[in-house]
Order: structure tokens, then sequence, then C-alpha cells
């Protein structure tokens, strides 16, 4: 069974917090006692490290001291030679020191598998200075360098794979700072790597293990962050009138995560790019739906006018009644700035088009269909007033010679009302048309210029309760 390593135990004791209910605070104290814990354990190697280098540098020293005095006794030609070679030695043994370090690995152990004469420190003059034993140096530190190389090599590859998913996921910072010591050396040369354990075997095999723990929880995390982004766009959409199949376009989301053919960087970067679009399309509509809101607004002011006009007690002290008349007065004067609304909306809506290469569509429903709609109902709706006041003329005046004919009058006539309104079965205003359904009114004009992705419907036109005359 493998050791276990930090980030192993590491999950192990976050399960066991999630199993017990451990509280954030107490976590937060364990995490940064072991995080203490881990840094001590940092500083009492780098001082062992610190008066290991001091105890070879002053053996340097002294061996410098002994060979100056040879030095001076055996004369210089023959002595410089033996000088030259133990101080290569010392400085081959020195990059030994450092590198294994680095490295995480025992120094003794390496230096004694050069020549087992390299460990004592205690006089320079036992040490093997020989052609082989410096050869066997040198090709020990250019292997460490070569093994320092590619383990740093290896440490930013799972640094840039660890803070990719950590930007993918929205990590936390607190999450983050747990492999500080991973990070660091994203972007460092092998030269400015010299702490001692910071390119170890187990602190790699613990980046490896979170980066495979990460990679495991990316897709359902892609998921999930993918799914948000989509319900803004979605909002966006419904907030102007857009139409969207909300539902082909989450499936296609969840579809692309699933086969792994579209890099999930790729694909968020391209669903901002959607939200800012979408931004940008619903600012340019702005203008055209407010005046649409305006207008509908008016069309459920004009409804209700109508009902109120058709009340014969309107005019009665009943509660409200003053409150009712106000109100009527303040929708004659809106009812009345209908057509000009109208009329600025198929003039804005036009130029929109024109601009855009688009139809503007309100839900789904062409708009200018839906004014062109309104405007033709309005007109018939006007028609059929103007002909039931013609006919209840016609009857008053037939009434008045009836009775000055034979003295005597009919019962008034029944009460006639309008075949068709812009409301719903209850009375209150209807805001979305319904364009060639339940045989209502068809509006043609030209579509042969691509609509734009919206959705609309708009209201029912036909009166059930219409009274033929």
């Amino acid at each position: 069974m493998a050791e276990p390593t930090c980030g192993s135990l590491l999950l192990q004791l976050q399960k066991i917090w999630d199993e017990v209910g451990e509280s954030d605070e107490e976590r937060d104290k364990a995490l940064l006692q072991i995080e203490q814990e881990c840094l001590n354990v940092y500083k009492r190697k780098v001082e062992q490290a610190a008066k290991s280098k001091e105890h070879l540098l002053q053996t340097l020293e002294d061996a410098k001291l002994e060979f100056s005095t040879l030095l001076k006794s055996l004369g210089e030609k023959s002595v410089l030679n033996i000088s030259q070679r133990l101080k290569k030695v010392l400085e081959f043994v020195s990059n030994l020191h450092d590198i294994c370090g680095v490295l995480g690995i025992d120094f003794y152990r390496t230096v004694s598998d050069v020549h087992p004469s390299l460990i004592d420190a205690s006089s320079a003059q036992s040490k093997s200075i020989s052609n082989d034993t410096l050869a066997r140096l040198a090709k020990s530190v250019i292997a460490l360098e070569e093994a320092k190389k590619q383990r740093l090599h290896r440490l930013q590859e799972l640094a840039a794979q660890l803070t990719e998913l950590w930007n993918l996921m929205d990590t936390s910072e607190e999450e983050r700072s747990l492999f500080n010591h991973v990070t660091c050396n994203i972007s460092a040369s092998v030269d400015e790597v010299t702490v001692p354990g910071a390119l170890a075997l187990n602190l790699i095999e613990q980046a490896e293990v979170e980066v495979e723990r990460l990679d495991k929880l990316k897709a359902s995390k892609m998921k999930e962050i993918a799914l948000k982004k989509q319900e803004e766009l979605e909002e966006i959409f419904a907030h102007v009138h857009i139409q969207n199949d909300t539902k082909a376009a989450r499936e296609k989301i969840l579809a692309l995560i699933d086969s792994g053919n579209v890099e999930p960087a790729e694909l968020l970067a391209d669903m901002d790019a959607q939200v800012i679009k979408a931004k940008e399309e619903a600012l340019s509509r702005k203008d055209i739906l407010d005046k649409v809101e305006k207008w509908m607004s008016a069309c459920e002011e004009e409804s209700w006018l109508e009902d109120y006009n058709r009340d014969n007690k309107r005019y009665s002290g009943g509660r409200g009644a003053h409150l009712n008349l106000k109100r009527a007065e303040k929708a004659r004067i809106l009812v009345s700035k209908i057509p000009g609304i109208v009329d600025t909306l198929v003039a804005k809506t036009q130029t929109w088009e024109e601009e855009h290469g688009i139809t503007f569509a309100y839900d789904g429903v062409p708009l200018l269909d839906m004014l062109n709609e309104y405007s033709v109902l309005r007109h018939d709706r006007e028609e059929e007033k103007r002909r039931i006041r013609d006919q209840k003329k016609y009857h008053e005046q037939l009434n008045t010679g009836q009775e000055a004919m034979f003295g005597t009058k009919p019962s008034p006539a029944r009460p006639l009302s309008s075949s068709k309104k812009m409301t719903g079965p209850n009375g209150a205003p209807n805001r979305r048309l319904s364009l060639n359904q339940n045989g209502t009114r068809s509006v043609k004009r030209d579509h042969t210029r691509p609509v734009a992705p919206l959705n609309y419907v708009a209201i029912s036109k036909e009166d059930p309760a219409a009274v033929t005359p």
C-alpha cells in the first residue's frame, strides 16, 4: 500500500470533519496549526542546512590554511596541483549539498556513493582528490542538476494546472493557500529555486493528487458554472422579450461538457461573450421596449375605459365612484395619445430593423405585425362604435316618429356592445396578441428578412360576449 501523502491526509481529515460536523472556526484553527507546524519543520531544516553549509565552508577555510602551510614547506609548483584538486572537490561537494537540499534527498548518502572519504569533514587531507573522484563528483552534480530541472518543470506544470482549475471552479483563497509552496515557483528559473525541500518528491506527489482530485470534480463544477451563466443569459432575454429555447440551450451545454470536445475555459469564455452580446442587444431594444410598455399600458386603460363607459351605474354615488371618475379622465387623455404612440413605435421599429438587418420581434412575434394588427382592430372597433351610434340614432328617430304618430313609446332598445375588444374574457387587458389563431385577422407583411431570436404572442381580438345588432 502506498505511503500517505500530505494531500491524501488532508482529504481524509476534511472528510472526518464533514462526518463529525466540525465547525469552520475549529477547522481554520486546525489548518493554521498544521501550517505553523509545517513552517517550523521547514525552519529547522533550513537552520540545519545552513549550519552544515557553514561547517563545510569552515572546513574549506581550514583546508586552505593547512595547504598554505604546506605550500611554504613543500614548494609552490608541486603543492599548487594538490590545492586546485582539493578546491575543486570541495566545490563539487558544496554544490551537491545545496542541490540535495532542494530535491529533499540524502546528501551524505549521495556523497558517500561517490567516495566514502568525502563524508569526513574533520580533515581535508583525508579526502580523495583523485581523477576518478573528481569525475564521479562532476557526474553526480550534472545528474542532480538535470533532476532539479525536470522536477521544477513538472512542478510548474502542476502549478499551472492547479491555477487553471482553481480559476474555473472559483476556488477560495483559503483552499488555494494550502498549495502556496507549489505555486510560488510557477515562474521561477532553476537557479532561483534554493529553498530546501522545494522540489521534494512528496511535494510533487501531493500536487499531483490535488490536480487529479480537482480534475474529477471539474465536469460537475463546470456544469454548475455554465448553467449559472446560461441562467444569466436567459434572464437578459426574458427581460427584453427575446425568445430563447432554454431547454435546448441547456442540453447543448451539458452535452458539450460530457463529450470533452471543448475546453472548459473556452466554453465559459464563449458564454461570457454571449452575455456581453445579449446585453448590447438588450440596450439597443430598450427605447422601443419602453414605448411598447407604454402602448400596452394605454391599451389596458382603453379597455378599462370602455367597460367603465358601458356601466350605467358609473355616476351613482357608490363607494369609489369619484376615484373611477378621476381615472376615467386620465384614461381618456392617455387613450387619445395611442395613435401617436403607435406611429412613433412603427417608425422606430422600422429604423431599428433597417439598422440591424433583422425583424424586431417581441416574444417571437414581429412587432410591426402586432402594431398593424392593433391598428386594424382599433379601426374595426371605431367603425363598430360608429355603426352602433348611427343605429341608435336611427332607432331614436324612429321612436320619435312613432310616438308622434301613435302617441306610444316603445321599450328602449337593448344596449349593444362592441363585437371586438382588446381585453381578455374577465375584462382585464390582455397584453399578448395571438396572430393567425382562433380566427383572428392575418396581417400580411414581408417575411423574407430574418427574424431575430425573440418571441411574442398578442391580444385576442374577438369578444365572445359580442352582440349582433
